[in-house]
């Protein structure tokens, strides 16, 4: 485990993810995975006790952030690998997921569901997209656990946006009746869909993904990579500052 800003990060690169990903079987006990990147680090460090509890109590916490990594670098600190979460979504779907195995989705549209469907030439995959606010309505929140608790999956893919989507897997932990592994990927459902396109991979190399989709959506994104979420500086700033001499690592 690699500490940094609060959380325990599993020391994964994104092969050793896929293999331990690979490794569980559909009738594991239930884990989930969550990715944090910048903007969750910041959100964390401002209201520790929503997010707190939603990261900590994942199975494995992976850094989706190459931005915080070059950042913690520059600083004196050492980050742990980093593993972008719509990357191992998609070599999951590519690489692990077999056309018979059994997968849910929770969150996108139909189209989303049926767009990876075909894709992937996938036969057990079901769908529910709950309404908007769910995670505020008791009944709406229920159904979107009992429909991944009713039908078991290998794998769950959690794509209502963030801090949704890990209130639901915690919710899920905490029940104790849902099985096999979900992972909160945000976005990468629309990726995959091809309903959003990602940056390219040159683009994703030197950490400017972030300025990728501020192109694309700056009306919704302006204010959380411009105003909020550079403060994650301060954070590095801080925490090294706080270790003793010569343990920024």
């Amino acid at each position: 485990m690699t500490a940094l800003l609060g959380l325990d990060f599993a020391d994964l690169d994104t092969e050793g993810a896929l293999a331990m990903l690979a490794a569980r079987p559909a009738a594991a006990p239930f884990g989930y995975l969550v990715t944090p990147n910048a903007d969750h680090l910041v959100r964390l460090a401002r209201q520790p006790a929503l997010y707190g509890p939603l990261y900590r109590e994942a199975e494995w916490r992976l850094l989706d952030s190459r931005v915080v990594a070059h950042l913690a670098r520059a600083v004196g600190l050492r980050p742990p690998p980093v593993v972008p979460g719509s990357d191992l979504t998609a070599r999951l779907f590519a690489e692990v997921i077999r056309p018979g195995d059994p997968i849910a989705l929770l969150g996108g549209t139909r189209r989303t569901a049926e767009a990876i469907g075909a894709r992937f030439g996938l036969s057990a995959l079901r769908h529910h997209a709950p309404p908007m606010g769910f995670d505020s309505a008791p009944a709406a929140f229920e159904t979107a656990l009992r429909f991944v608790e009713d039908a078991p999956a290998r794998f769950v893919f959690l794509g209502v946006g963030s801090p949704r989507q890990e209130i639901v897997a915690r919710a899920l932990a905490a029940r104790g009746k849902a099985r096999g592994t979900a992972l909160c990927v945000g976005a990468s459902l629309l990726f995959l869909s091809g309903e959003e396109r990602r940056a390219p991979r040159a683009v994703q190399a030197i950490g400017l993904e972030w300025a990728w989709r501020l192109a694309q959506d700056p009306r919704r994104l302006a204010r959380r990579y411009l105003i909020e979420d550079p403060a994650i500086l301060a954070l590095l700033l801080r925490e090294r500052s706080a270790r003793p001499a010569g343990r920024g690592g």
